[in-house]
């Protein structure tokens, strides 16, 4: 029922969700969670609290873990960071892509339910889609395959439906108002989802030395009938081994950490697809989880607000107490 996920008026919204979504998407999703769950629990549950138990050890500051639609929940993670008399919260949404659907609604439910309260304070880390050290983090999680024997390297981000994107056009035209405004430079960037998933898998070719013949990107997890960001990566998925790649990598960037978008899509059914229209292997390339690199990217994050204003104002920094939140969800569709 989140309005920024199916942005819909809340009637339609509701016959959509509770006659349509519900009554058959609950037992799919529970089969697709049973051929990956662990003894942990759900991956990304279980990965993302290893990661901030670490990150705590490494920064010495109190830090919470919240997920935007179930548990751990935001409202428990500012309570127990209160109880610990936090007054300060750096807040890293774990979508390094801006959209309405999952960095957007992520930080606008933080900063309500942070309302609602009374406090703390809260500084949001803006998306850090071609910052270098998440770029070299996942060049690093990816660096033993590239080192292989493979035929192209694919990119499979999650989709948005296109109209996600004209809403977050502040100019309310560049987005899909012309075949190249990815490459035109628009004030639109700053919040357009297409643009920093495409500069995303820029950088890394560059910074990894990937020649441009070897790599593409696609579009993963649509839903419904509207329109949603092309190519799509099942689409694709076939016509690569159509066209003779027989060993091909997969990457998700925008995943910081594996899930069922990226074990069970991508890994199980998207090889089975994959292999079945020709091609010989898919390799998924793991998510940042909690690879050294990725730990040393959010820690500099935290100094960087540690380090910043609140230090340099002395006494005022050290009387307040400071705290991170790292904030995701299970789907950027709301599963």
């Amino acid at each position: 029922m989140d309005g920024r996920v199916v942005d819909i008026p809340w009637l339609a919204r509701f016959f959509l969700v509770h006659g349509i979504i519900l009554p058959r998407r609950p037992q799919q999703s529970a089969e697709a969670y049973r051929k990956i769950w662990t003894p942990e629990g759900s991956p990304l549950v279980a990965s993302s609290r290893r990661l901030a138990a670490a990150l705590r050890e490494r920064v010495g500051v109190s830090v919470g873990l919240a997920m935007r639609y179930r548990n751990p929940s935001i409202s428990d993670a500012l309570e127990g960071l209160e109880a610990e008399g936090v007054t300060e919260v750096l807040l890293i949404p774990l979508f390094p892509h801006y959209a309405m659907s999952s960095y957007e609604t992520a930080v606008e439910r933080v900063l309500e339910l942070a309302r609602r309260r009374g406090g703390p304070r809260i500084e949001v880390v803006p998306p850090y889609y071609d910052h270098p050290q998440y770029i070299r983090a996942l060049v690093a999680t990816a660096a033993e395959h590239l080192t292989g024997d493979y035929d192209r390297l694919l990119f499979s981000f999650h989709g948005i439906p296109e109209r996600h994107l004209r809403k977050s056009d502040p100019t309310a035209h560049h987005c899909l108002g012309r075949a190249d405004c990815c490459a035109v430079a628009s004030p639109a960037h700053r919040t357009c989802y297409r643009r920093q998933c495409f500069r995303t898998a820029e950088a890394f070719v560059e910074a990894a030395g990937i020649p441009g013949s070897r790599w593409s990107v696609a579009f993963q997890s649509r839903l419904g009938r509207a329109a949603w960001l092309k190519p799509y990566t099942d689409e694709e998925l076939a016509r690569l081994a159509a066209g003779g790649v027989k060993r091909l990598l997969v990457i998700c960037p925008a995943f910081v950490t594996d899930c069922l978008e990226t074990i069970e899509e991508i890994g199980l059914r998207g090889r089975e697809l994959f292999v079945g229209a020709g091609g010989q292997d898919l390799i998924r390339i793991p998510c940042l989880n909690e690879h050294p690199a990725w730990l040393d990217a959010l820690t500099r994050m935290v100094e960087r607000f540690t380090l910043g204003p609140c230090a340099r104002a002395g006494s005022v920094y050290k009387e307040k107490k400071h705290a991170t939140i790292r904030h995701e969800s299970g789907s950027m569709d709301g599963d």
